[in-house]
C-alpha cells in the first residue's frame, strides 16, 4: 500500500485495529490541534526514530519524511518468535526495525540482539545469492520498515550524506563481526565476556541480558559463564544488578 502525506495541522492519535485485523498493526488518526507534516501511517516518533539511524543519520527532516512515505517502503509486523529473516525466506531490502526486539543468529551462535532504530538486512543487497547469512526471530512483537533495493539505491545516489551513512555502517559492521571473530577465539570466558560487554554496553555502561540469553550468545555453558562473572566481579570490572550488568572499570575488561 502507498503512503501519502498531509500538510495540514495535526496531532496523531494512535489506535490499534489489530484485534480484527489479526495482527498488531498501528494505524494513526488525525485531529486539528498542532502543526507539521507527518507521513501518513508514521508517528512523530517513528520519523524521528529513522532520522537517528545510521543511514538517516545528520540528514534533513524532508529527506527522512519523503523516504517513510515513498509507496516503495512496506512497514510489516511480526509477533513473537516469528522469523523476520532467514537464510531461505528474506527480502532484498534493507530493514530498521521501528518497535521491539529482534535476535540475530548464526546457527547455534548469538550474533546480536537488535533494538529500535537497528538496520538490518544489509547482506541482503547488491548481490544475488540465493541465501542470506543469518536468521532473524522477534523477541516480542516487532514493527518493521523494509526499503527496497531499488528505494535503497535512488537515496544514496541522491544524497551524499546518506551515501556517506552507508560506508560508515558498512565499516562499522565490518569491524563488528571482527570483534566477534575475537570474542569467540578468545582464550576463556572471562575474556570472551569481557568483549562482548565492551561492545555491547551502552553509553551508560550498562547491558542488560539473561544468563540463558548471554551465555547463547558467547557459546558457552551457564556454569562457565556464572565463573565469568564471579572473575569479573571480583576484579572489580563489573556488578550485577538482576539482568543488568553495570562497568565499573573498562580498563580491567580491556586487558
Amino acid at each position: 500500500m502507498g503512503i501519502t502525506s498531509v500538510s495540514v495541522p495535526i496531532l496523531w492519535e494512535r489506535i490499534d485495529i489489530g484485534a480484527e485485523m489479526g495482527y498488531n498493526q498501528k494505524v494513526f488518526q488525525i485531529r486539528q490541534n498542532g502543526g507539521g507534516s507527518v507521513a501518513k501511517g508514521w508517528s512523530r516518533e517513528e520519523l524521528a526514530l529513522l532520522g537517528r539511524t545510521p543511514l538517516f543519520h545528520g540528514a534533513e527532516a524532508e529527506v527522512v519524511r519523503r523516504a517513510a512515505e515513498d509507496p516503495a517502503c512496506r512497514r510489516e509486523t511480526f509477533g513473537r518468535e516469528a522469523v523476520i529473516y532467514s537464510p531461505e525466506r528474506f527480502q532484498r531490502c534493507l530493514g530498521v526495525l521501528l518497535q521491539g526486539r529482534a535476535r540475530v543468529t548464526k546457527g547455534p551462535l548469538v550474533v546480536s540482539v537488535l533494538e529500535p532504530g537497528a538496520l538490518f538486512g544489509a547482506a541482503a543487497l547488491f548481490h544475488r545469492r540465493a541465501r542470506y547469512e543469518t536468521t532473524i526471530t522477534a523477541l516480542c512483537p516487532c514493527a518493521v520498515a523494509f526499503f527496497p533495493e531499488e528505494q535503497v539505491i535512488g537515496l544514496l545516489s541522491g544524497d551524499r550524506i546518506l551515501c556517506a551513512n552507508y560506508i560508515r555502517y558498512l565499516s562499522e559492521r565490518i569491524h563488528f563481526l571482527s570483534r566477534k571473530l575475537e570474542s569467540l577465539t578468545a582464550p576463556g570466558p572471562a575474556e570472551k565476556l569481557s568483549r562482548c560487554l565492551l561492545e555491547s554496553a551502552g553509553a551508560e555502561g550498562t547491558f542488560s541480558c539473561s544468563a540463558t540469553e548471554l551465555s547463547r550468545r558467547l557459546d558457552m555453558s551457564r556454569a562457565s559463564l556464572y565463573r565469568a562473572f564471579q572473575t569479573l566481579e571480583e576484579a572489580g570490572a563489573i556488578r550485577r544488578e538482576g539482568k543488568t550488568i553495570v562497568i565499573l572499570d573498562r580498563r580491567v575488561l580491556e586487558h
